[in-house]
């Protein structure tokens, strides 16, 4: 479904991504891994028109798409989870929500995934009036995966989902992350911890100073010492 090849970005006169090369296979849950500063989150803006790459190609299901706008990827099926949620803090939750579908105009189709969103996350429903602002951390990562999946993705790209939550909710958010995979999404997954990673996908990709160092099915990582010692700092 995607397919990177050779991307190449710059910050300036700082190349942050050097000729980074893979795929994410169609209704697969693909993670990218590794430490801060390595170019997980440079990746996923590019992948969704935030970054302008400075070279390579971008294939979603064959057509290039390297360098269109942000709202091209979104009516074309690729949408992002950010880091750190980045809710509407003043907002509600019905509002954040329905933001997610800010390119569709079909009422009726909105009103539908709307409460599809509530089964999914029925914590939610019972505080769709609250601003979203006043939940708690694994509430408002409900709502930034909710708001992503009102847009109708083909392919969601996750930014650490797992980042600053209780290990209870962690456990949960695998199991979100593993039935939105049921339901046919394709997941490309950025990670810092392991553990999720190895939970969630079949394969793993690991960037170290803007280059893939290392790539292996995901569930052997956690046992495999040179991948924790020399590119996870463990």
């Amino acid at each position: 479904m995607l397919d990177i090849r050779n991307l190449k970005v710059s910050y300036g006169l700082t190349q942050v991504l050097r000729d980074v090369s893979f795929s994410v296979p169609e209704g697969k849950i693909v993670a990218l891994l590794g430490g801060n500063g390595s170019g997980k989150t440079t990746m996923l803006n590019t992948l969704t028109g935030l970054v302008k790459p400075g070279g390579g190609s971008i294939l979603f299901q064959g057509q290039e798409c390297a360098g269109i706008d942000a709202s091209d990827f979104v009516k074309r099926g690729v949408v992002q989870v950010p880091q750190g949620r980045e809710v509407w803090a003043s907002m509600s939750v019905d509002d954040n929500l329905e933001l997610g579908a800010a390119t569709r105009h079909d009422r009726a189709g909105i009103k539908t995934d709307l409460a599809e969103i509530y089964e999914l996350f029925p914590k939610l429903k019972v505080h769709r009036r609250r601003n979203a602002g006043s939940l708690s951390g694994g509430e408002q990562q409900m709502v930034a995966i909710g708001r992503a999946l009102m847009a109708r993705p083909k392919c969601l790209l996750m930014d650490e989902p797992s980042a600053g939550l209780a290990p209870s909710i962690v456990a949960d958010m695998v199991d979100t992350i593993l039935a939105l995979n049921k339901r046919g999404l394709t997941i490309l997954l950025v990670e810092q911890n392991i553990g999720v990673a190895a939970a969630v996908a079949e394969y793993a990709h690991i960037l170290q100073s803007g280059e893939i160092a290392f790539s292996a099915p995901a569930p052997g990582l956690v046992d495999n010492p040179a991948v924790l010692s020399s590119y996870l700092g463990r």
